[in-house]
């Protein structure tokens, strides 16, 4: 089972991605995050459920430029992450 998540608000262009990565990483998450062309940034990602849910009380502030407005949560069996990996992807 994975997580994916949706931030809207001003995410693109404050360093929301890299932060995001910073803080998977350091809680041990598998995924990835990336911009999406409609402004919002979009993560799937996979670990222990405390850790999952401290990122996503994270990803509602984000970092200190951004102004997160909604963040949508899913859970979804159609994930292939790879243990122990976390990538930042290309917009898409």
């Amino acid at each position: 089972m994975a997580t994916h998540l949706r931030i809207v608000g001003l995410v693109q262009g404050v360093g929301y991605r890299a932060s995001f990565e910073a803080q998977a990483r350091a809680l041990q998450l598998s995924g990835w995050v990336r911009n999406r062309a409609d402004g919002s940034v979009e993560a799937m990602i996979q670990g222990a459920p405390d850790a999952v849910e401290k990122i996503i009380a994270w990803s509602r502030r984000g970092p200190t430029s951004a102004k997160v407005k909604e963040v949508v949560v899913s859970d979804t069996d159609d994930a292939t992450l790879s243990p122990g990996r976390f990538d930042v992807r290309p917009t898409a």
